[in-house]
């Protein structure tokens, strides 16, 4: 009789404990505080927090058990020998910081959450705002048949990914928009809250009326009245049924007036079991619902515009904003033509409102945009970002060449742009920290061939959304970034990758240019190293006899991770060779006593209640080689060049990049676009801000004041932290970024 096979992976005790005696978690400045503060997970069991060694256990656990033979009746003694030897390997390198998942598998991987659904293992994902049918969805509105198109669904994507933790970029150019019906009706909309609910006073305050009062005094023959459930899917569900009364062809019954009873919704405070932190409350949903509305019923008799859509996103994210743990993130890329969404952050009293919630950027065509007013805007606000979808259908790296349709699918973008992205489809992340993998004694082919793994596996997740699942079998893409470059090619090679520009000419307008001079070596190696991700992809989907990925790899803007290796972020110069970092703490956070007496400085954060300012003083790697340059000093041609050099031989989906420029530069921006409109994806800038606001994310200083401020940092706050023995809260989270501009959310 054959014995059944064990068919989970599991990383035994004996092993953890040898790996923690023989490795030594590369930590930054930030790294250990950032970790306990962002990713450490509470243990009801244990009434504390994870430990760095019990994170990565769950997360290498959680992926490992992700491959499909251990699941499909494929199972054998090799495959979980391998398995087990590949999780050991795993562990290893995440433990001692050579690489890591991206900052939401590092919280949600091996949880009981990821099992109840795998779209929070993803960073972001994309939507074309356009009518669509919910198919076999986890959310279908009971009045609409599954295959029926809907002007809700993009909305409801939006809010159901957001409030898992994912940025959501969202397309409304004009071929989307176009698209939408006409809106048929204005909607008269009732929010009402029973007497008995601990949020009823605060509901009421936002425009709720009491449910008692309202049940007594109005019939319900002509109106859809709803008892929304205390769940994610209620919320999404109450949006989606107000957004599509307002057409015809989706409100049968053609009533014209909806009742929303918020009465079974969690108070503010209360805790949220499994994806973690505390409930906001019905307030910020009643606030949404309304807004939305307005929105809706001011179209009454005519279409929604893209700015229109733009709004019914940001409020949606605004909305979540407010959901505590969960950080928005949100792209909406508008058409370049399209002068009202160019502009629409120009009105201050919405953007303080709502705009704020998303960055903006257009989609251009290469051939034919003209760049002086797009330059003109970023020059003031920073914004629009650019991105070329026509590249990416049609290349993978630049040096690779034009594939028709290589990519054929894409529309648009995740918020941070280092993806290109069809509809549904979302981006998969995992990086390494090459300087510090090659301390540790990796090999790097080794390194990113785990890491390729890693993400293959992550596509065998169960996904929500059936219009997700349909994208993901199709392409399977993977998104392997690198962190630390700068630091790496100092470390590696002692110089940047630009040794400087010579005279060109542009290949279509004949116009002088300055091209890059790349390092011919780091050139070699970064080529190398991407033919060994693809080689890697092709043997694991020859296993599991599946398509391989339609793109491999990417350059992520690493803002949160990379700290945890104190590497540079991404593709990015360090902010300044000596800073201040501040980071955010709630005021009951335990580390707060631990670093007190370690002598960091804190004070109450000026913008935020309850909410303390720790300043933490960094150095950089290398910040005394001649070599060296930060985002202070680096020309704006090199960060162009930079990013076009990842591009031509690393990535062949993006790379993010967040040009930082100085006000005597503003006037290269255009020429810069222009000359790089055949190779670069995604670009966005941003004026180089130093010093500027008072408590700054980031405050560049000299070496003598990080001398002196690391002198006053007396005592090791892990020890101390450990010796209090205060980790008995679980807290909640404030200011979270897996991005370096703070696009991204971590969760």
């Amino acid at each position: 009789m054959q014995t059944k096979l064990q068919s989970t992976i599991v990383l035994s005790d004996d092993f953890i404990n040898q790996i923690k005696q023989t490795v030594t978690p590369h930590w930054g400045d930030l790294g250990w505080v950032t970790y306990k503060r962002t990713y450490a997970r509470w243990l009801d069991d244990k009434q504390r927090t994870e430990n760095w060694d019990e994170t990565v256990k769950r997360v290498v656990e959680g992926n490992i058990n992700l491959d499909p033979r251990l699941h499909n009746g494929k199972l054998t003694e090799k495959v979980i020998t391998e398995l087990t030897q590949e999780a050991q390997d795993l562990f290893k390198l995440v433990y001692g910081l050579g690489a890591t998942p991206s900052g939401r598998n590092l919280w949600i991987a091996g949880t009981d959450y990821q099992h109840r659904n795998g779209d929070a293992l993803n960073n972001c994902w994309f939507i074309a705002m356009r009518p669509q049918p919910y198919g076999d969805s986890h959310i279908v509105p009971a009045y609409l048949d599954a295959d029926q198109k809907a002007v809700s669904m993009p909305f409801s994507f939006l809010f159901d990914q957001l409030m898992k933790g994912g940025g959501v970029g969202f397309s409304v150019v004009t071929s989307n928009i176009d698209q939408m019906p006409a809106v048929d009706q204005a909607i008269d909309l009732t929010v009402v809250v029973s007497r008995e609910s601990a949020s009823h006073d605060a509901s009421i305050k936002l425009g709720a009326v009491d449910k008692e009062d309202w049940v007594a005094n109005h019939s319900l023959d002509d109106v859809i009245y709803e008892t929304l459930p205390d769940t994610r899917e209620g919320w999404v569900l109450a949006n989606a049924r107000m957004i599509d009364m307002h057409f015809n062809a989706l409100n049968p019954e053609g009533k014209q007036h909806l009742v929303l009873d918020i009465s079974n919704i969690r108070p503010k405070g209360a805790k949220i079991h499994g994806f973690g932190g505390t409930a906001s409350g019905p307030m910020p949903l009643v606030e949404m619902l309304f807004d939305i509305n307005q929105v809706l019923n001011q179209r009454a008799g005519s279409k929604l515009s893209a700015v229109d859509c733009t709004d019914m996103g940001n409020l949606i994210g605004k909305t979540v904003v407010a959901g505590n743990v969960r950080r928005s993130a949100e792209l909406a890329l508008g058409s370049d033509d399209d002068s009202e969404f160019i502009t629409m952050k120009q009105d201050q009293a919405k953007l303080y409102h709502h705009r704020w919630a998303s960055n903006n950027s257009v989609a251009i065509n290469s051939s034919k945009v003209t760049y002086d007013d797009i330059a003109d805007s970023i020059t003031h606000n920073g914004e629009p970002g650019i991105v070329n979808l026509e590249l990416s259908r049609h290349m993978g790296r630049t040096i690779d060449g034009y594939q028709e349709n290589v990519d054929g699918n894409v529309e648009g973008t995740n918020p941070c742009g280092e993806i290109s992205l069809a509809n549904g489809e979302p981006c998969n992340l995992f990086e390494v920290f090459p300087s510090v993998a090659t301390e540790q004694g990796w090999r790097l082919e080794d390194a990113f061939r785990l890491g390729t793994r890693f993400s293959k596996r992550v596509t065998f997740s169960h996904y929500d959304w059936e219009v997700s699942r349909r994208v993901i079998n199709q392409n399977r893409r993977i998104g392997i970034s690198m962190s630390g470059i700068q630091d790496w090619f100092l470390n590696d090679f002692g110089t940047r990758v630009v040794k400087g520009f010579k005279d060109s000419t542009d290949r279509v307008t004949g116009e002088p240019i300055k091209v890059p001079v790349y390092d011919e070596q780091i050139s070699t190696r970064v080529d190398q190293l991407y033919q060994s991700i693809n080689a890697a992809d092709q043997a694991y989907s020859d296993e599991l006899d599946c398509q391989t990925s339609i793109k491999h790899t990417t350059v992520k803007p690493s803002g949160t991770v990379a700290k945890l290796a104190g590497v540079s972020e991404g593709m990015h110069f360090h902010y300044a060779g000596y800073l201040i970092q501040r980071i955010r703490f709630q005021d009951s956070d335990p580390l707060l006593p631990a670093l007190k007496q370690a002598g960091y400085k804190m004070e109450p954060d000026i913008y935020t209640k309850n909410t303390i300012c720790v300043e933490f003083p960094v150095r950089a790697a290398h910040a005394d080689s001649k070599a060296f340059a930060s985002a202070g000093n680096v020309p704006i041609a090199e960060q162009f060049a930079t990013q076009a050099f990842l591009q031509t031989y690393w990535s062949d989906n993006a790379v993010s990049c967040t040009v930082t420029f100085q006000p005597d530069e503003a006037d290269q921006i255009a020429s810069l676009l222009k000359q790089y409109r055949f190779t670069t994806k995604s670009t966005s800038l941003l004026p180089y801000a130093g010093d500027a606001f008072e408590q700054a994310p980031k405050e560049p200083i000299t070496k003598d004041t990080f001398e002196q401020r690391r002198s006053q940092i007396t005592g090791d706050v892990k020890a101390i932290f450990e010796a209090m023995n205060d980790d008995q809260k679980d807290v909640e989270l404030v200011d979270q970024s897996d991005c370096a501009g703070g696009a991204c959310p971590i969760r």
